[in-house]
This record gives structure tokens, C-alpha cells and sequence, in this order.
């Protein structure tokens, strides 16, 4: 858990959503919701299941078209890029899905060659390689490259789906459950390795999870969802001493 300011954050907001609404029919998800994450921030979304934390970072990203707001990421309004533009963008945000949706017919190098081939046309074989075995071992895993995803045990293929996200060196990271299905042990696994990854390449992190140990370990900031709006927002010791009785409901 962080106990001082990050040398490398600033005051630069690197993610701005402002009165962000998106519904499912008649469901409403987010309404109204508003957030800034700052350059070097590490911010956790907190909220109950189907809450709309997922469907948020999906917005974030351009996957899904909310309704009604604006999202600004790095400088750009999402709602005005054109295709090219938006994929840029996508190549400088980082997203770690809760299912690592690795391509289990690929090896473990392929997997991580894939982002490469798809955002940077002008690479050899040489260079494609470096990097993956840079990602690798930001992981600890380069013994693995060779290796299929059926081969690999949950906590590992989590560090390789980790491993895929910082290939393009992203400058934002969004993490969507990370921990969920780990035991503890692989769970603070995880978590230490995210740390450490924001100090080493001094990212900015948007963290979706339930997990409150990954949430204590990792979270400068916490925002708090709940009826489609951001309830709350403060440090980890400002939400753990809160009176608020939906607050408290997670730190019991």
C-alpha cells in the first residue's frame, strides 16, 4: 500500500469521464458516472457485482458506445476518433481481462507476438523477439515461451496475459478482476507484480476488483460505484474509516 507520493505522478488527468450514462434496455448501468485518473495514479473501482465496473472500462476503450457523457483518454475524445485513431489510442492503454483471453490454439510467443503484428507493421523477427522475452521476463516467466496455454496453470497464465498487455509499453493500464479465480497466495502474486510494473514503467491504473487485499496493496485512490454514479472517492484509510453503511459493507 502506498505511503508517500510517486515521484512520477502529476497532476496531467490521463482518463476524464464526466457524466457518463449507458443502459441495457430499460437497465440502467451508468448514470451520470465521473472520474479522473491522474498520470502515475493507481485508482481502484469498487462496486457490487453488476454494478458497471466492467461495462465502464469497456466504454473506456471504445468497446462499447455509451449513451450520453464524454470520455477523454490521453488527450483524445473517444467519441470523435475515427478508426485508425481509436486504435492508436488502443495501443497506449493496456487491458487485462478477467478471462486473460489468451488464444489457447497459440504458444505462449505468439500470444505476445499478436498485439505487435496487429499495431506495428514495421518490425523484424529480431526485434519481435526482444521484446517478447522482455515481457516475459517483466513476469517471470520467459521459460514459458514455447509453451501452450493449456500447459500453464491459472497464476501463469494471468502473468502471460500481463505479459501481452505491457508488450506495446502501454501508458495506462486498465486491470478487470485481476485476482478473481487465484488462490491468496497466487492472488498477492499478482498483485506485487502489478506494483511493480506501475513503479518500473510508471503507468497509470484503472483496477477493477472485489478483492480487497489487491485493493489495500494497490489502490492510492478508490472509487466508489453505486446506482451508476461515482458515490465516493478517497484514499483506502479515508474508505476503511468511513460511516457510510455501503462503504463499510466491503471492509468488514
Amino acid at each position: 500500500m502506498p505511503t508517500k507520493e510517486k515521484p512520477y505522478k502529476s497532476d496531467e488527468v490521463v482518463i476524464d469521464v464526466r457524466d457518463l450514462s449507458i443502459s441495457f434496455g430499460s437497465h440502467v448501468v451508468l448514470d451520470g458516472f465521473n472520474l479522473k485518473l491522474h498520470k502515475g495514479e493507481d485508482m481502484v473501482v469498487l462496486g457490487k457485482s453488476g454494478s458497471g465496473k466492467s461495462v465502464l472500462i469497456k466504454c473506456l476503450i471504445g468497446l462499447l458506445r455509451p449513451d450520453s457523457g464524454q470520455i477523454n483518454v490521453l488527450g483524445q475524445s473517444m467519441d470523435s476518433l475515427k478508426q485508425d485513431t481509436l486504435d492508436h489510442i488502443r495501443a497506449r492503454v493496456g487491458f487485462l481481462f478477467q478471462s486473460n483471453a489468451l488464444y489457447d490454439s497459440m504458444t505462449v510467443r505468439e500470444n505476445l507476438e499478436f498485439p505487435l503484428r496487429r499495431h506495428w507493421t514495421r518490425m523484424d523477427q529480431h526485434q519481435a523477439d526482444d521484446l517478447v522475452m522482455e515481457a516475459l521476463k517483466n513476469v517471470g516467466l520467459e521459460e514459458t515461451v514455447d509453451m501452450m496455454p493449456a500447459e500453464l496453470s491459472g497464476g501463469m497464465r494471468k502473468r502471460i496475459a500481463l505479459a501481452r498487455t505491457l508488450i506495446l509499453k502501454p501508458e495506462i493500464i486498465l486491470y478487470d478482476e485481476p485476482t478473481t479465480g487465484l488462490d491468496p497466495i497466487t492472488g498477492r502474486e499478482i498483485t506485487d507484480l502489478m506494483v511493480d510494473i506501475a513503479e518500473k514503467y510508471q503507468t497509470s491504473s484503472l483496477i477493477i476488483s472485489h478483492d480487497m487485499k489487491c485493493v489495500q496493496h494497490t489502490a492510492e485512490n478508490i472509487a466508489v460505484l453505486l446506482n451508476g454514479k461515482c458515490h465516493a472517492m478517497g484514499t483506502y484509510e479515508e474508505m476503511l474509516s468511513s460511516e457510510d453503511p455501503f462503504i463499510r459493507q466491503f471492509f468488514q
